[in-house]
């Protein structure tokens, strides 16, 4: 196969690899190692004909983007709360965890004493592109999460110069421990720095408009691949730390366009991760797979039971980190593409250097790497919970805009166990939620603060109804970044107002309910009396049942659905749905007059079976 063929194949099966996974709700590295595996060994479909040196350069480079878009998703804000653990973490925790870790591989595994030393700074990396859709998926609470994910991100790097001063200590290097301290203050001190000034003057050149719009998303890209080869050129592996350091101050400069950089950023980094774990495992052989014995299996265990808890127990003594945290951080430490493409790197080169075992180094950090994606994937949401460090599931509403009809929705999705959240600006307007016991917030809901204080709140759907149709555009779509597109509305603009014409379909969000109605109309009907109905839909009470229950001379609106597991859906003519049986429908409408059979355009009888119990 011909390297176009080869670069297409991969590229298809890792985004198909990371699809499926979504679609199973299990972790991605497992379907493409899985993937990469049968691509690589087990087929020979995807063979990589480059040195061992150049693949090795080449996997850098996609490192030095990933742990770029890691620095920049770092926040000082979660330090401040949260820093004196994350300071243990990172400061303590790579010399004990490399300790402890070699040492295991020594006395349990039977590596050699290099090996081992090298293994053990490898393994100190705990994956920040497996952590982040692990913390998605868990729900956790925010400080809890920022605890993993700034381990994550920032030991990645510590964890790999590391491994590359060991391996010269014993491979290059007559110099001893010293030449491995002054290696590694160099590359924090001189990488950092270079980094985090990159970083600066880029964010100054950002700002001052110095960068057209179309170029900052490339020059960015171009940016971190030549500090990460300026840091590599200074000293091995240097280029690592100077680039999550260069996200880390740019992420934090507060740049209008930081968002688009980073959704750019992701991106790549998706299709980096999902190419790095295929091309990876395909450079195994099936001699590679067949290092993998009894020992080494003890070992990985003995990594996970044993080695992770005390290390955590060790730098966490007498410190402010919660006891539920400890344990969870005891317990979770999945290792990803940094640790592969590090042992991909210094397994050949250690062998190279006259240490056989440095042959088991790539399929032991695979091994491990699969237990412990797999273990902790499907265990952290579950601890989690029972440590009482989840959201709690996310089904609840944020409704921005207190008013008439924003009140009698929330008290109508109240009865159908869906929590919402009025928040307002004005502090006057959320006085009648909250004396009918609605949770409100109070401020502004594009705040940071907002985004730390409403954490709580389950939210999974945002509808922005408000008397400023601009305002709810921009509210709807900045949220809808973070909740989904398809579950951020807005209530739409008056018939023939040029706030209608204005606005976009690109530049606003779906307009909710029957896409016509205004906040106006919808709180000058609740205040003629209307009342928010509830119709359930059952296999026997179907659309031709409910239209004609709904029959007479004044329309009705619909509002949304609740469906059988209790998930919250809100009606928009943008975005069509049916609802499955057992769902129930939320309308507007008079309080007994009997209403038209427009109330719930979305239940269609060739696709649903079922209607209602009024």
């Amino acid at each position: 196969m011909n390297i176009a063929a080869s670069v297409v194949l991969v590229l298809v099966a890792g985004l198909a690899s990371q699809l499926l996974a979504a679609r199973l709700r299990i972790p991605a590295i497992v379907v493409l190692i899985a993937v990469g595996l049968t691509l690589g060994p087990f087929t020979g479909w995807v063979t990589v004909d480059l040195e061992p040196d150049e693949l090795s350069e080449l996997i850098g480079l996609g490192v030095a983007v990933i742990l770029f878009e890691g620095g920049m998703s770092l926040r000082f804000s979660e330090f401040r709360r949260v820093g004196r653990g994350i300071g243990r973490l990172t400061i303590f925790g790579p010399p004990v965890a490399m300790a402890l870790t070699a040492g295991a591989a020594h006395w349990v595994g039977d590596f050699d004493w290099p090996v081992s030393l090298v293994l053990g700074a490898i393994l100190v990396v705990t994956g920040p592109t497996v952590i982040a859709p692990l913390l998605r998926q868990a729900g956790l609470r925010r400080d809890s999460a920022a605890l993993l994910k700034w381990e994550g991100i920032v030991n990645d790097p510590i964890g790999v110069t590391l491994a590359f001063l060991t391996f010269q200590l014993f491979a290059l290097s007559d110099d001893g421990a010293a030449s491995v301290l002054g290696g590694l203050m160099f590359a924090i001190i001189v990488g950092g720095g270079m980094g985090a000034g990159v970083g600066l003057l880029m964010g100054v050149a950002f700002r001052r408009g110095w960068v057209p719009g179309h170029l900052k998303s490339p020059l960015l890209l171009v940016a971190v691949l030549l500090v990460a080869g300026l840091g590599n050129r200074m000293q091995d592996e240097t280029g690592l730390l100077a680039v999550t350091a260069m996200g880390l101050v740019l992420g934090n400069m507060r740049l209008a366009e930081r968002e688009q950089l980073l959704h750019f950023k992701e991106g790549l980094t998706v299709v980096l991760v999902s190419s790095l774990f295929i091309v990876i495992p395909a450079t195994l052989t099936a001699e590679d797979l067949r290092e993998l014995d009894l020992r080494i299996v003890a070992f990985v265990l003995v990594l996970m039971f044993v080695v992770r808890p005390i290390t955590i127990a060790l730098v966490t003594l007498r410190s402010d980190v919660p006891k539920p945290d400890r344990i969870l951080l005891g317990w979770i430490a999945p290792r990803g593409i940094v640790a592969a493409a590090t042992a991909g790197s210094f397994g050949p080169a250690m062998e190279a250097a006259g240490y056989p075992d440095g042959a088991q180094l790539v399929p032991t950090v695979f091994l491990v790497i699969i237990v412990t994606v797999v273990a902790h994937g499907f265990t952290l949401a579950p601890l989690a919970r029972r440590l009482g460090l989840t959201m709690g599931p996310r089904n609840g509403l944020l409704l921005v805009g207190a008013s008439r009809f924003g009140l009698e929705l929330a008290e109508a999705l109240r009865r159908l166990g869906v929590r919402t959240t009025i928040a307002d600006g004005r502090y006057q307007s959320l006085q009648p939620a909250r004396m009918a016991g609605v949770p409100t917030y109070f401020g502004e809901v594009l705040s940071e603060h907002a985004d730390e204080t409403l954490e709580e709140a389950g939210v999974s759907h945002v509808l922005a109804a408000t008397d400023n149709d601009y305002y709810n555009a921009l509210v709807a779509r900045s949220l809808g970044t973070e909740y989904g597109f398809h579950r951020s509305f807005q209530v739409a603009p008056a018939e023939g107002t040029g706030e209608r014409r204005a606005l976009t379909f690109e530049r606003r969000a779906s307009y909710a309910f029957d896409g016509s109605t205004d906040l106006a109309g919808l709180d000058a009907h609740v205040a003629d009396g209307w009342r928010i109905h509830a119709t359930h839909l059952t296999r026997e009470y179907g659309r031709r049942e409910l239209a004609q229950r709904l029959g007479g001379d004044a329309d009705v609106i619909p509002l949304g659905t609740v469906d059988p597991a209790g998930a919250l859906r809100l009606i928009s003519p943008d975005q069509r749905f049916i609802p499955p049986k057992g769902s129930t429908v939320l309308y507007l409408g008079p309080a007994k007059a009997r209403t038209a059979t427009a109330a719930v355009p979305v239940v269609d009888d060739a696709a649903v079976e079922g209607g209602a119990t009024p």
